[in-house]
Formats: structure tokens, C-alpha cells, sequence
């Protein structure tokens, strides 16, 4: 089975043979979602389809596709990256270009909280369900669960991803919840990030379903990160956000939370695919270096 050599081709695959992604998805090469040696690092892109195209103040980072591709494949070729995350148009276009091989796959599940919106703390789920991302065989699926004590959609979205949960430990699928206590200022939704928030948020997710056997974390760094891993006896990828200090700052964060009991590893998009001075694969070893100190970066 052959790979797109370029996005013209991509394209006419797309038209005249859309079979060959359920084709290539059987045949893609696989991996386990734990690595031997306990540590995973995650790029994230699946921010488009809720409608958020910025990337360190630019408000349109994210609106070329093949530019988002290319930094995607770009980041998923250096050593000691072990995975992505994103919908499904994003990821069967890195199918299709054989960038999926031998990577961790995590579908992204409820993209209808669309940021700006009035309904954006109704966050349904219009992206993948446990039932395609078992069908293509990936390996996790996540979940945003947003909750705003004086919404009442928030209701919603915790039956929803409370399903969600309990559907994908019963078939063996890794569920990554990232929670965050909400509340709408201006018209805009705000994460609360303090530390007693973020405590809170984890209290909340993890009861969520009927198991917890499969059930992972994906939280905030924030002051305090002591504390909140002090919350959860449960695996935790750390989100790298979209970071708006230095980068030393940033990094510094990261390896200090890294450290923590629980803590596994990042998972991170923006922050690496749109680095301050656009060197992705730069920022990406960077990045693989806090989480596999003994990684050897490839020229």
C-alpha cells in the first residue's frame, strides 16, 4: 500500500480513492500505547476543528492545512516522539502521507463546544466516538471536559463524557480526560487555573464511568503542581497549552512537573508546532529531552 508523496496527490486519493484510508488504517503498523520505558511524548493538533486557529498571538497560525501537515510530520519524525493527537481529517491525512506508522494514535472526541460561541460549554460530541476509534485501530481516546458551575449545559457534557468513559474501558481504549473548572467572562470561556481549581477538576474527571482501569489524566502545569498530583493516583500527560513567556520559562515547568509521582509525560501542540522562533524540530527535541533525559536527538 502506497503513501501520498505530496498534497497534490493527497488530494486526488481523497477524490477518486477514499477506500485506501480504511485500507491503510489495517495495514498501519502498530504499537503499544505504553512504552517500555513508561514515558510518552504526544504532539497534539486537534485545536482547528473547535474553530481556534491562533498559536502565539497569531490568529490565523493554524489555518493552512498543508503548513500544519508539514509541521505535523515534521514533529512526529524526531526521535522519541511517540504519538499524536487530533480529528479525523487531520489524521487520515497523516495516514495517507505514512506519517502514522508506528505512532500512537489518540482520536479527539468532542469538538462541538466551538470557542467563541454561545453554546461553547455545550461541548458534544462531533469528532470520534469509542466505536471508530476502535474501528481504526488507534489507541486512546480524548476528551475536553469543561465544567461551569452556572452553566447548565455543563450537566451535558459530563453524561457525555462519562459515557464515553465507561464505553472505552469496556473495549480496552485508553480514555484521556482533561478537565478544567470553567466560567464564561465577557462572552469568553476562562479556564481556572489555579491550583485549588485545577484539584478540583481532577476530583470531578476521574469519578467519571463506570471503571477507571483505562482512565487517564491530561492536565494543566500551574503553580502547585505538587498538590494537584497529590489528587490522583491515575497515569497523567501534562498539557503544554499555548504558552506565552519565554520558552526557558516554559520548558523549566515542564521538567520540574515531570518529576511528579503519576506524571508520564506531554502532550502538546501549539507550543511545539509554533515555536517562538519556528524551528519545530528544534523545539520538539527540546521537548523530548525533559521527558527521555537519555534520548540521543539526531542531528
Amino acid at each position: 500500500m502506497s503513501f501520498a508523496k505530496d498534497y497534490d496527490e493527497l488530494r486526488d486519493i481523497r477524490f477518486y480513492e477514499p477506500q485506501r484510508i480504511t485500507e491503510l488504517l489495517a495495514a498501519r503498523r502498530r504499537r503499544p500505547f505504553v512504552p517500555s520505558d513508561g514515558r510518552l511524548m504526544i504532539v497534539a493538533a486537534d485545536h482547528p476543528a473547535r474553530g481556534a486557529l491562533s498559536a502565539r498571538g497569531r490568529a490565523d497560525a493554524m489555518a493552512s492545512r498543508p503548513e500544519l501537515l508539514d509541521r505535523l510530520v515534521t514533529a512526529l519524525s524526531r526521535p522519541g516522539v511517540d504519538g499524536v493527537l487530533g480529528t479525523a481529517d487531520i489524521l487520515e491525512d497523516l495516514l495517507l502521507l505514512g506519517a502514522l506508522e508506528g505512532k500512537v494514535v489518540v482520536s479527539s472526541m468532542n469538538r462541538g463546544g466551538l470557542q467563541g460561541s454561545v453554546f461553547e460549554m455545550d461541548d458534544r460530541l462531533t469528532g470520534y466516538d469509542v466505536a471508530g476509534t476502535a474501528e481504526a485501530g488507534f489507541e486512546a481516546i480524548k476528551m475536553l471536559t469543561r465544567i461551569d458551575l452556572d452553566d447548565h449545559a455543563t450537566v451535558s457534557t459530563l453524561e457525555t463524557c462519562a459515557q464515553v468513559v465507561t464505553e472505552a474501558n469496556r473495549a480496552g481504549v485508553v480514555a484521556m480526560v482533561e478537565p478544567f473548572m470553567s466560567r464564561r467572562v465577557d462572552g469568553r470561556i476562562i479556564n481556572d487555573l489555579s491550583t485549588e481549581a485545577v484539584i478540583k477538576s481532577v476530583h470531578i474527571a476521574q469519578g467519571l464511568g463506570a471503571s477507571s482501569a483505562y482512565t487517564w489524566m491530561k492536565l494543566p502545569v500551574v503553580d502547585g503542581m505538587e498538590r494537584v498530583m497529590e489528587a490522583t493516583t491515575l497515569p497523567t500527560l501534562l498539557l503544554g497549552g499555548d504558552p506565552t513567556g519565554a520558552p526557558e520559562e516554559t520548558y523549566a515547568s515542564w521538567k520540574a512537573a515531570l518529576e511528579l509521582p503519576s506524571v508520564r509525560g506531554l502532550i502538546v501542540g501549539r507550543a511545539l508546532l509554533y515555536p517562538e522562533d519556528g524551528d519545530v524540530a528544534s523545539a520538539v527535541d527540546t521537548a523530548v529531552s525533559l521527558v527521555r533525559p537519555q534520548e540521543v536527538v539526531a542531528a
